[in-house]
């Protein structure tokens, strides 16, 4: 009788997967249909920009990251570049940058210690402050942009309908297998979610590698301020700017985010952090991202099964989720962002999905996370309180979570 139960379960969970298997296609479709429908302002329209790029100390590939910064192909625009500590060895390489691009305009803002729990927003508060421009790029450390990239996003905002203009991001991994199956749930996983969400009920949020906003619309919800307590600041940006009667715009632009964590323990640590912020800033979302995943689904029916005496029966659930979890790959990670590695390695998607769920699970354990060596509580609406540095003894675990 058991055994049935579950069959029956795993049954109707890999419906659900199919269902948003489907919404998947649709929004896929729809996102590439809108992007040949795009064009660009004319160079004689564009305003000048400024560029925000927070930096917190060396990381994978971060010259070429930023050097495809001051590469763009974009009429006038300067770059600030903002640390905490005047001596962060990131500026070694701004100073590097800087000599072969004489051209672009710098500025670099040392922001000191922070007085907010969000380290990157205070920053930006400070970089804000010195910004020379009433359009603003703000950009991670970890991303890498074509030419076009400023020009693409910075033109949606002279529609003074449009508030806030953000993008979409490929996974690039660094080093490693864990890098690159990290790599796979980026390029997948996150913009499965965005493309359903945007085509079911609109962009109310903004993703963080990368946004674009005017000043008028920033001052307007009271700054880089009143994101300073969050850690999912970037969620929190585009919901006030959303909820300000602005329009949060999907670009067709698609950047490259680097999968940095190289280790098991780097990996885990930063994911299921994001896992975990994201309970606590959209609940009911997160909960039903439960029922995307399907080689749970696959694994309990293969199991329920062998176990009931209907192997064959088990075996076609387990097959349906490996080719559903195939599919997503292909259908978001190489149709929607056009990452070959999700068409190359579409066979390893079904493995880096339930690693997926595994952190969905994680998520659920507690409410503390560890970020910069500083352990926090996170609250529900998306808040998080320091609690205490981490002790010297877990410092070698967390020291791996290198995000800014």
């Amino acid at each position: 009788m058991v055994p049935r139960m579950l069959l029956l379960f795993a049954a109707a969970g890999l419906v659900s997967c199919t269902a948003f298997l489907v919404l998947s296609m649709v929004s896929a479709i729809r996102f590439r249909r809108r992007s040949r429908q795009h064009g660009l302002a004319k160079s004689s329209a564009l305003p000048r920009v400024t560029l925000l790029k927070p930096l917190c100390g060396l990381e994978p590939k971060l010259e070429e990251n930023l050097e495809s910064f001051f590469q763009q192909d974009y009429p006038e625009f300067e770059i600030v570049f903002g640390t905490r500590d005047a001596r962060d060895p990131a500026l070694g390489l701004v100073r590097e940058i800087q000599l072969r691009y004489p051209g672009v305009k710098t500025k670099i803002v040392v922001s000191g210690e922070p007085d907010r729990p969000n380290a990157k927003v205070c920053s930006l508060e400070k970089m804000y402050a010195a910004a020379a421009s009433n359009y603003l790029v703000i950009s991670d450390s970890d991303v890498r942009v074509a030419p076009n990239c400023v020009r693409e996003v910075v033109a949606p905002l002279l529609d003074r309908g449009v508030g806030l203009v953000t993008c979409l991001y490929r996974g690039v991994p660094t080093k490693g297998s864990w890098s690159r199956l990290e790599a796979l749930g980026m390029s997948v996983e996150m913009s499965s979610g965005v493309i359903i969400a945007g085509m079911l009920e609109g962009m109310k949020f903004a993703l963080g590698p990368t946004m674009a906003i005017r000043r008028e619309v920033l001052d307007a919800i009271g700054g880089f301020a009143v994101l300073a307590d969050y850690c999912a600041d970037d969620y929190v940006l585009g919901q006030a700017v959303h909820n300000s009667g602005h329009t949060v715009l999907l670009s067709h632009h698609v950047i490259d985010h680097l999968a940095n964590h190289q280790s098991f323990t780097g990996s885990i640590l930063h994911q299921v952090r994001w896992m975990k912020s994201t309970r606590f800033s959209r609940p009911k979302g997160h909960v039903g991202t439960g029922l995307t995943f399907a080689m749970p689904f696959g694994i309990l029916g293969l199991a329920a099964g062998l176990a009931g005496g209907h192997a064959r029966l088990g075996l076609a659930l387990f097959c349906w989720a490996l080719m559903h979890a195939a599919a997503m790959s292909v259908v978001v990670g190489w149709a929607v962002v056009r990452d070959p590695r999700c068409l190359r390695y579409c066979w390893l998607y079904p493995v880096r999905e339930f690693m997926g769920f595994c952190f969905w699970c994680a998520s659920f354990t507690g409410r503390n996370i560890v970020w910069r060596a500083v352990r926090y509580r996170l609250e529900f609406g998306g808040k998080m309180v320091r609690v205490a540095p981490v002790q010297q003894r877990e410092s070698a675990a967390v020291a791996v979570d290198n995000l800014a």
